[in-house]
């Protein structure tokens, strides 16, 4: 369902747990930055009348997880912080094609994959964290994330035939699995 062509290794949940303040700030980012990609692209294709309410729905959405975000920080103690973000998204993004309207199918799908990894991802550190608010928080992400991924794919196959779509979802797919690296830095997609 998620259209991943990789999977994390489990070890990921265990590195996040021993990491679990900057994790959480790295979240918060992620959700931010989702919030912020929505809404580029309601400005980007205005003429694209199906985009909009979609992506105005997932933007605010975006931002109601960042403000939990927020609140699951506070209640550790953890002020938020400007982090340096991790070259996962920029290396998937240098994915998309120039061209119109090619951009907007590459665009939709990339987005589509980052909400599945990060899907990917809550599940394991849902199913790593001990019981208590921050497990039942994960846990109840994971259907939005999940919903946030298919909906991106939906919209595209608004746009553009299906069997193009998935073609093209399976190359990306690809690529976010090259991207994707164990790097040094505490990250969701890292």
């Amino acid at each position: 369902m998620l259209h991943l062509a990789s999977e994390t290794d489990p070890g990921w949940a265990d590195y996040a747990l021993a990491h679990l303040d900057e994790i959480l700030v790295d979240h918060a980012h992620c959700e931010k930055k989702a919030a912020s990609t929505a809404l580029n692209l309601m400005f980007r294709y205005p003429d694209r009348s199906e985009l909009l309410v979609p992506l105005s729905e997932l933007a605010r959405e975006e931002l109601e997880h960042f403000e939990q975000a927020l609140e699951r920080l506070r209640e550790r103690g953890v002020t938020f912080y400007r982090m340096t973000p991790s070259d996962y998204a920029g290396d998937l993004y240098r994915a998309i094609r120039k061209e119109e309207p090619l951009r907007l199918l590459d665009t939709l799908l990339v987005c589509s994959l980052i909400e599945a990894r990060s899907c990917e991802r809550m599940k394991l550190l849902s199913q790593a964290l001990p019981e208590g608010v921050l497990k039942d928080w994960y846990v109840g992400l994971l259907a939005s994330e999940a919903r946030h991924h298919v909906g991106y794919v939906t919209l595209a196959e608004h746009y553009f035939p299906r069997e193009q779509v998935k073609a093209r979802l399976v190359e990306l797919s690809e690529v976010e699995a090259s991207v994707l690296t164990s790097g040094a830095a505490p990250r969701m997609h890292a």
